[in-house]
């Protein structure tokens, strides 16, 4: 059960959390493009890197509740692949392809990038 609560817990953490930062996005920057999406599936794979990186260097079974809250509950909130999913269906339907090939190669992308970054400072940072 404690396991269930930790992961809800992060869930309502990282959901609310994407929700201010696509509120916020939409007011500074317009709804031209979904930037708020884009902002936290990139902002996120860099966390989740730094977060596996160090699990994977300072990590034990004694830290599964840190994985839990965090990348499970947290990082599983914050990011979304459903409404990246959707954004980019309802380009193709606007027959917007161009604009959705760019979203969707560069969330791609940088979100993969962002993750190896975020491992590669953790691992400086952490390993001894």
């Amino acid at each position: 059960m404690t396991k269930l609560l930790l992961v809800a817990a992060g869930g309502a953490v990282g959901s609310v959390a994407r929700y201010l930062v696509g509120v916020q996005a939409l007011r500074l920057l317009g709804s031209a493009w979904p930037y708020g999406t884009f902002l936290v599936n990139v902002t996120g794979g860099f966390l989740m890197g730094v977060l596996a990186s160090w699990l994977a260097h300072r990590g034990n079974a004694s830290h599964e509740p840190v994985r839990l809250l965090f990348a499970v509950g947290v990082m599983g909130g914050f990011t979304t692949f459903s409404a990246f999913s959707l954004e980019t269906a309802l380009m193709i339907q606007k027959r917007d392809y161009g604009q959705a090939f760019t979203y969707t190669a560069a969330s791609v992308l940088l979100s993969v990038a962002a993750l190896y970054a975020g491992m590669y400072i953790a691992r400086r940072m952490f390993a001894a």
